[in-house]
């Protein structure tokens, strides 16, 4: 009886055990990585601004030097 009664309150542990890692661990393990995920494309966009800022700034520099190359052009002229 008394082995019985252990038993019965050690399945009861486990199976609050079991609804609380269901219920409660997986909701919130849930929660973080759709936030990591929300942070992913923000950083994702971020870059990407980034990168096209830097593509921006090498046109830029590649046509202030044709624009340099063609006011000398023109000045031997």
């Amino acid at each position: 009886m008394i082995i019985e009664n252990r038993l019965d309150e050690l399945d009861k542990k486990t199976i609050d055990t079991q609804l609380t890692i269901e219920n409660v661990i997986n909701k919130n393990i849930q929660i973080i990585a759709e936030g990591h995920l929300d942070l992913n494309r923000k950083l994702d966009a971020a870059l990407k601004s980034d990168s096209e800022k830097e593509m921006l700034l090498i046109r830029v520099n590649y046509i202030e030097d044709e624009l340099r190359k063609i006011k000398k052009h023109v000045e031997v002229k």
